[in-house]
């Protein structure tokens, strides 16, 4: 995937965790982990890219998602579910539920009743110390609803292995939530008779983060790292886990993060493109006009691949 790959807004966003497109303005809104959403400007050459500093949140911003009035809705890790005005107003909409509170608000996503759909991936770790939630194995994850006109919470599901991006469908049936830990995608219904029920949406080929519609019949996840044979250990065996647990508390910058890309898969969960790399990781990937562009939270820029001149990987 690096081959023909180009790279825009070097140095000016850090750790650009999941993207939001608004065609409206051609920006591509970014969270980073300075805490600044940063809006990047759209142009045919990445040298004429333009980075606002926009809205500051002070903790560390993940998950985008567009109010319906254009508010901007963000799953920040450290701070809880947060709006955001066009005046860069900031609201804390909700940051705990029965007493306990978020300890990574991770992924979002609106409904197009307003009702808000998000991601607590642990309760137990910030995001500082998600390693350690991966490693000890133990679904500390939650999924949740907000609904922003009763202002009430609600606790959907809980014992999630680190619950990640969050996507509605365009029938407004059902959600998709990412389960990092276990390697796929989960289908939590929100209308109809199944309301309230879950089932597995599809497997992947890595621990998933970020998911989005693209309004086309696909949606398009993020992969951050592959199934490697340190992470094949590492989910097979406790004790690998364990011992990794206790140097990464020693050596924080343990990353096992590779063989990562951008899969697509349709409204059935089957899988249709594989856009791979075996020295990426990436926690997002977006498609814009013939172009894809993806963020990760270990580099300080994002990336650009141009489609059609680059084709998709045939999937399995």
């Amino acid at each position: 995937m690096r081959l023909g790959s180009e790279t825009l807004a070097k140095g000016k966003v850090a750790g650009p965790e999941d993207l939001l497109y608004d065609a409206t303005l051609g920006v591509v809104y970014t969270g980073c982990e300075d805490g600044w959403i940063k809006r990047v400007t759209l142009n045919e050459s990445v040298d004429d890219s333009v980075v606002e500093n926009w809205v500051n949140t002070g903790g560390r911003p993940l998950g985008l998602a567009f109010y319906g009035n254009g508010d901007l809705i963000v799953a920040d890790a450290d701070l809880g579910l947060l709006r955001i005005t066009r005046e860069k107003e900031i609201e804390v909409l909700v940051n705990e539920i029965e007493g306990l509170k978020f300890k990574l608000t991770d992924g979002v996503d609106v409904a197009n009743d307003g009702t808000i759909y998000f991601t607590d991936a642990s309760y137990k770790y910030s995001v500082k110390d998600s390693i350690l939630d991966i490693l000890e194995g133990n679904p500390n994850g939650r999924f949740l609803s907000y609904n922003p006109t009763t202002k009430k919470t609600t606790l959907l599901l809980t014992h999630l292995y680190f619950p990640n991006g969050v996507a509605v469908s365009p029938d407004q049936q059902f959600v998709v939530f990412c389960e990092t830990v276990l390697m796929n995608c989960k289908k939590y219904y929100i209308k109809g008779q199944k309301r309230g029920s879950i089932e597995k949406f599809c497997d992947l080929p890595g621990m998933p983060d970020n998911i989005h519609y693209d309004g086309h019949g696909l949606f398009w996840i993020g992969i951050a790292t592959g199934i490697t044979p340190e992470m094949d250990l590492m989910l097979r065996y406790p004790i690998i886990r364990k011992t990794l647990a206790i140097v990464t508390k020693k050596v924080p910058s343990l990353n096992l993060s590779k063989k990562g890309g951008v899969i697509t898969v349709d409204l059935e969960g089957k899988p249709i493109t594989h856009y791979y790399d075996p020295k990426l990781s990436l926690t997002i990937g977006i498609k814009i006009g013939n172009h894809i562009y993806c963020g990760s939270i270990l580099y300080p820029y994002l990336i650009r691949l141009n489609i059609e001149q680059y084709p998709a990987l045939p999937t399995i």
